[in-house]
């Protein structure tokens, strides 16, 4: 689902988000379905050579690691904006994958799952 930064924006309020079934003292009222949030981005062929360099030399590989943030980042915040429009007022049972994909692994996919629910008050 593409959305615009400003309706992120406005739509993304509070929620709690747990790798959890359920929240600790509040209980769940409704089931809203699950909700997902995939984004792919693709892996800059400089970043690929001097992560490379990096490696054998020793050394984090920062600029892979802000690319994995940022597409992290995107993909909490598609599977929240989902559960919002589901009428949710949180997610529990988030499960966090990441994968690489397309020729000698050049682009990088994060997936993250959970079910919306509704919690008492």
């Amino acid at each position: 689902m593409e959305i615009s930064a400003s309706l992120a924006q406005q739509i993304i309020i509070y929620m709690i988000i747990t790798s959890t079934p359920t929240v600790e003292g509040r209980q769940i009222t409704e089931y809203k379905g699950i909700v997902s949030g995939e984004v792919i981005l693709g892996a800059n062929l400089f970043k690929d050579f001097f992560a490379g360099i990096r490696d054998i030399i020793g050394g984090r590989a920062n600029g892979y690691e802000r690319v994995l943030r940022e597409a992290k980042e995107k993909a909490f915040e598609e599977l929240e904006i989902e559960a919002r429009l589901r009428g949710a007022d949180a997610i529990v049972g988030v499960d966090l994958d990441y994968e690489t994909l397309g020729q000698r692994g050049s682009m990088l996919m994060v997936s993250v799952s959970g079910t919306a629910v509704k919690l008492s008050f």
